[in-house]
């Protein structure tokens, strides 16, 4: 079985994860890495979009607040000029506050993830996402 295929030939799904914060994503990765994802990680928006389009991921997961109060949002955007894209979701430590005040579609994403993290609701969120794409 390689790196990129799953037990059925499957190809394994890859998620990219940026945040600046180096223990946020190693927490992230061992998640996803052990629910069986392929994970790519950056730690700010220029990275992020540096291997956004070297990896070509499946889904995107990327920090509301990095280095620049607004340059999770300013990712997302980049992203979606880039043409059709995956979906994209937010970490926010303001999340649950931010989905019931604001329309996260008007911002380019597909929800928004609480932090601090919920490992069991992040991972429902995303395969709901991934069963969603296949239908």
């Amino acid at each position: 079985m390689s790196a990129m295929t799953g037990g059925e030939g499957k190809r394994m799904k890859t998620i990219l994860c940026v945040d600046d914060d180096p223990a946020f994503l190693d927490s992230l990765r061992m998640i996803l890495e052990e629910a069986g994802y392929v994970v790519r990680t950056a730690q700010s928006a220029e990275a992020g979009l540096k291997a956004y389009k070297e990896a070509k991921p499946d889904l995107v997961l990327a920090d509301l607040m990095m280095e620049e109060i607004d340059s999770g949002i300013s990712l997302v955007k980049d992203i979606r000029a880039l043409g059709p894209t995956p979906p994209v979701y937010i970490f926010s430590s303001v999340g649950d506050g931010l989905n019931a005040s604001v329309d996260y579609s008007s911002l380019g994403v597909n929800g928004i993830l609480q932090k601090p993290l919920n490992p069991a609701r992040l991972l429902a969120t995303i395969e709901a996402q991934f069963r969603s794409v296949k239908n």
